[in-house]
């Protein structure tokens, strides 16, 4: 049965709120994701939080009701609370009517399998948490077969990170590694390394892409480091009509993943 927490002081209450910040994330392994949506998606994609908070007047929804019973059968923890312990807990003025407590499970580049997917994303000093969330989706949206986070990149369990998600972090495989570690990884097997550049004339639609392919984007203000550029089989860029000079990190990674997408949906199946 869930039990009640109505006091803004319950140490549990105190322990989840501190998930906001990544020092207390990595002290504990652990991180926040809210609202029915996302802790749906979590639920399909055989993800179950640990401890589950709801508001009392979500209580007899059918999500909440699947989700609680879910929780409990797998032996985690259900929590009925009042809408203002979820506000303090999310941070936020209008919070969701559920939050979940889940187990961090980034992965080291030994446990992917590249041959599981045609497309996997890689992303270099990555540094807004909105863009990391929109290329987990951009990831899930074309089949990817996960995400590589290269060097110091923003913390993909960050609540900002979870929430641009939409539930795409818990249907993507996420990797970290340094540089070194990755070029290592990646030469190990096969798999071709195409950087997004403005320093190439390389125009994005003109090469034919080869499974597995690595997209790999920079840093959103400096962009892919020259060694790094060096480094991949391919740089491409994607024309620019008007006066910016480049797409957002996120949008040109969401194109990118499109058109290897599409060259491969063109190819026709074998007879």
């Amino acid at each position: 049965m869930p039990r009640q927490i109505t006091a803004f002081s319950n140490p549990l209450v105190k322990s989840v709120r501190l998930l906001r910040e990544k020092r207390h994330r990595r002290e504990q392994g652990r991180f926040l994701a809210e609202g029915l949506r996302i802790l749906t998606e979590a639920l399909d994609a055989g993800c179950l939080p640990e401890t589950i908070f709801y508001a009392v007047d979500s209580a007899r929804h059918p999500l909440v009701v699947r989700l609680v019973a879910a929780v409990e059968q797998a032996g985690g923890e259900a929590i009925e609370t009042s809408r203002d312990i979820l506000h303090k807990l999310s941070g936020k003025d209008n919070p969701q009517t559920v939050l979940g407590v889940y187990a961090e499970f980034t992965l080291p580049l030994a446990a992917l399998d590249r041959s599981t997917a045609p497309i996997w994303l890689v992303a270099q000093s990555l540094r807004d948490p909105g863009n990391l969330g929109t290329i987990l989706r951009t990831g899930d949206a074309v089949g990817a077969g996960g995400l590589i986070l290269i060097d110091d990149c923003v913390d993909p369990f960050s609540v900002e990170a979870v929430r641009a998600s939409m539930g795409a972090l818990f249907t993507q495989s996420i990797a970290a590694a340094t540089w070194p570690e990755f070029v290592a990884w990646l030469r190990g097997g096969a798999g071709q390394l195409v950087g997004l550049s403005l320093d190439t004339d390389h125009d994005y639609q003109a090469p034919r892409y080869a499974a597995p392919t690595f997209l790999l984007v920079g840093n959103e203000a400096q962009g892919l480091p020259a060694e790094y550029a060096a480094e991949c089989d391919l740089l491409v860029k994607m024309p620019m009509l008007g006066k910016a000079d480049s797409l957002n990190a996120a949008v040109a990674t969401a194109v990118m993943a499109y058109e290897v997408l599409n060259q491969r949906r063109r190819v026709p199946d074998p007879a």
